[in-house]
């Protein structure tokens, strides 16, 4: 088994804001182990909010690299347990590492990964489509460039619902809003009796991520579900926000890959929360993996390889939100 490391740029289509963020670029790690004409991949994008970058992740994994390559690992959960405390400080690097062993050892039993896992696809939820900040008018212009049944409009400015009425005039899509910790408490009680009749279908991290005063106000007062994402990282997460939250957005990236998320998803499931994955600007290689996960979620976020010019990798592809599966095994990712 080698492990190699691609560093790359991802160039973004449009300029890309959030709340506490703005870029035209977007770093990626592609981790890829081989053995033989084996080849599997993952990915973790660098992010300068979680101290990310490509140079601490590709540092991370050199320092266990010797390690993982002379030793025997028959699943790719048998890999995650061994490397888990090695790169507890780097969830991310793990994140690459983790995908890549679940689209080897998938491939390397000439299987695709849902199929490993023994999971039906025929009701796979539906993926937004994200709308960053910008002006009301390139919004619209973004929302109108790609039709989709469903967008994710991320908010925290002056005039945020402007842009949701200025949005709902030109669609009958159904509408998730991700404020990405700008707002407060009294701001998001106040705002959702407007977004539910403007058609939104729920909100995602109102408040930042250790107020958890402020959510406990907001917590069986709010008309609209509250998704957690930010509060929501690590496994311990989930159980912290219980009854502070309707449900969990899991990023592979942030909780350390497939394996973690697969738990996280189970322990949402049995208190009874909602469940989502969402991406991080991804390529179709960590979209690719995002995917098999589908049949146990609510709801999903993997445009990440719809929003970059410069795909790296093929995978993945959509029609209309609906998710089509590579023909190749594993995650069905590969690199042009």
């Amino acid at each position: 088994m080698q492990l190699i490391f691609h560093p790359l740029d991802l160039q973004l289509k449009h300029t890309f804001t959030i709340a506490h963020d703005s870029r035209d670029v977007q770093q990626s790690l592609i981790v890829e182990i081989r053995s033989g004409d084996i080849r599997g991949f993952g990915e973790a994008t660098a992010n300068p909010y979680y101290g990310i970058t490509i140079d601490n992740m590709v540092a991370a994994l050199t320092a266990i690299k010797t390690q993982v390559e002379h030793r025997k690992f028959d699943n790719a959960e048998e890999l995650h347990a061994f490397t888990n405390p090695l790169l507890a400080h780097n969830p991310f690097a793990q994140c690459a590492l983790d995908e890549a062993a679940h689209d080897f050892f998938a491939k390397k039993s000439y299987k695709k990964l849902y199929e490993m896992w023994g999971l039906d696809t025929s009701s796979n939820p539906l993926t937004n489509f994200t709308i960053g900040i910008d002006t009301i008018e390139k919004m619209v212009a973004k929302m109108k460039e790609l039709p989709w049944p469903i967008y994710k409009i991320k908010l925290g400015t002056q005039e945020d619902l402007e842009i949701i009425r200025a949005l709902r005039a030109e669609t009958n899509a159904v509408f998730r809003v991700d404020a990405n910790c700008a707002w407060t408490a009294e701001q998001t009680l106040k705002l959702a009796p407007e977004l539910q009749k403007l058609g939104v279908e729920f909100i995602e991290q109102p408040l930042p991520a250790d107020d958890f005063s402020g959510m406990k106000k907001i917590f069986g007062n709010c008309p609209l579900p509250i998704i957690a994402d930010e509060s929501c990282i690590l496994e311990s997460d989930v159980k912290a926000c219980y009854e502070l939250f309707d449900g969990v957005n899991i990023k592979l990236t942030k909780c350390g890959g497939l394996t973690p998320a697969k738990r996280m998803i189970a322990e949402a499931k049995s208190l009874g929360m909602k469940t989502m994955v969402g991406c991080m600007t991804e390529s179709s290689v960590g979209i690719s993996a995002i995917a098999h996960l589908l049949p146990l979620l609510d709801y999903v976020d993997m445009d990440g390889s719809l929003l970059i010019a410069n795909d790296p990798a093929n995978g993945i592809t959509f029609d209309y939100g609906q998710v089509i599966y590579a023909q190749e095994n594993g995650t069905g990712a590969s690199l042009k």
